[in-house]
């Protein structure tokens, strides 16, 4: 951690990771040492026997492995099942309310919220969390899914293959 060359360094573990450091450095963190040398177990210790009742091996590197996680990384799944909220929610749930005939204070007392959280979703001011989603969804008979409505715009460039400019994604409003 110093920086001092030395010809025994120690093992520590600091935070997790496994670090060789001098003699004088040893107090930054806990000593690791080979089962030949101690024989009784420490908090942080890198045999793989089943005294930790884990169910999981240390490495090296400080990270726990256990089976099952099919190599993927984890948490790599996670956003594959949600869907994106359209960009003009603020516009659906207007129009969903008024064709309903309800104001924004009815609509807020049907779906037990308040007035004010109804305003700011109208005027985008907010984005709905998953909760109130559904119960705009389901009481005023509306999407709020950005594939609900919008159309995927497939681009077309007449630069070469996979190869897009600023000028072929933008549409100019004059």
């Amino acid at each position: 951690m110093c920086g001092a060359e030395t010809a025994s360094p120690k093992t520590i573990k600091v935070e997790g990771a496994e670090l060789d450091v001098c003699e004088d450095c040893t107090d930054f963190g806990t000593e690791v040492r080979d089962e030949s040398a101690s024989s009784t177990s420490t908090k942080y210790s890198t045999s793989s026997g089943s005294s930790s009742g884990g169910g999981g091996t240390t490495t090296r590197s400080g990270s726990t492995s256990s089976g099952g996680s099919g190599g993927r990384s984890p948490g790599s799944e996670m956003y594959d099942d949600v869907e994106e909220l359209a960009t003009d929610y603020d516009d659906r749930i207007r129009a969903g309310r008024e064709d309903a005939g309800l104001s924004q204070e009815d609509l807020a007392r049907e779906l037990n919220e308040k007035a004010s959280l109804i305003r700011k979703l109208e005027h985008g001011d907010m984005l709905p969390s998953d909760d109130i989603q559904r119960k705009l969804e389901r009481k005023l008979g509306i999407s709020l899914a950005a594939s609900a409505g919008e159309e995927e715009t497939e681009w077309e460039s007449d630069a070469e293959a996979g190869s897009y400019t600023l000028g072929d994604v933008v549409e100019r409003k004059d």
